[in-house]
């Protein structure tokens, strides 16, 4: 596996050539989020999927992570995008609020259509930057089973680095006090299915008919 350093400085432009070219091949590869190194890959190779699934011993029918380079982006990988959608994602991205969402039904990817896909834009400029040229990835954190989340590409690789076969070394990544506020928006009746970094008060600023607390 090859891992580029210094991917925010003199060597940015070629790490992020590097990684959109992997990822268009359907490898899998490590990159910052604002959280966490993640292992990520094309949501449209099947290859790619399956070997992301196989490193963190999901199912063929695990529900996959997507981040997005821009809200403008969800209509095309989601149905239902509702005005409330839209305005929380006009609100809180990039940032740390997931939404689950149904997937379009005729997209060609090995997600399973009876499952709500789990959308969310990132703050970290690397990832972003990869997102930009690549479109949506497919993520997971790139933490073996039972191990804490990598806050440097150095756990990274040892946990989950045999699965990449590129990693881009952002620095040490600060941990963050809670994860992103998952909400699920598949349906007309909107559930908090993990309150997080956005309190229920911010979200019905926004979105009026959120509920009062999680389900």
């Amino acid at each position: 596996m090859l891992i580029l350093s210094n991917a925010q400085g003199p060597e940015r432009e070629r790490a992020i050539a590097a990684a959109v070219s992997a990822v268009k091949r359907g490898d899998l590869i490590l990159l910052p989020t604002e959280s966490a190194y993640a292992l990520v890959t094309d949501p449209f190779s099947a290859r790619g999927v399956a070997a992301l699934r196989t490193a963190k011993g999901q199912t063929h029918d695990s529900p996959l992570s997507l981040m997005v380079p821009s809200a403008a982006t969800v209509a095309g990988i989601a149905a239902g995008v509702t005005a409330p959608v839209n305005a929380l994602m006009q609100a809180f991205w990039p940032g740390p609020l997931t939404l689950l969402l149904r997937p379009q039904p005729t997209l060609a990817w090995d997600l399973s259509p009876d499952l709500p896909i789990a959308v969310r834009m990132p703050l970290h400029p690397v990832m972003l930057a990869v997102l930009d040229r690549c479109g949506p990835l497919a993520v997971t954190t790139a933490n073996a089973p039972g191990l804490a989340a990598p806050l440097t590409i150095e756990s990274a690789v040892d946990q989950l680095g045999e699965c990449a076969s590129l990693a881009l070394d952002a620095g040490e990544l600060e941990a963050t006090p809670l994860p992103s506020t998952v909400l699920d928006m598949s349906s007309l009746d909107p559930t908090i299915v993990r309150l997080g970094s956005l309190s229920v008060a911010q979200l019905q600023q926004v979105a009026p008919g959120i509920p009062n607390e999680a389900s």
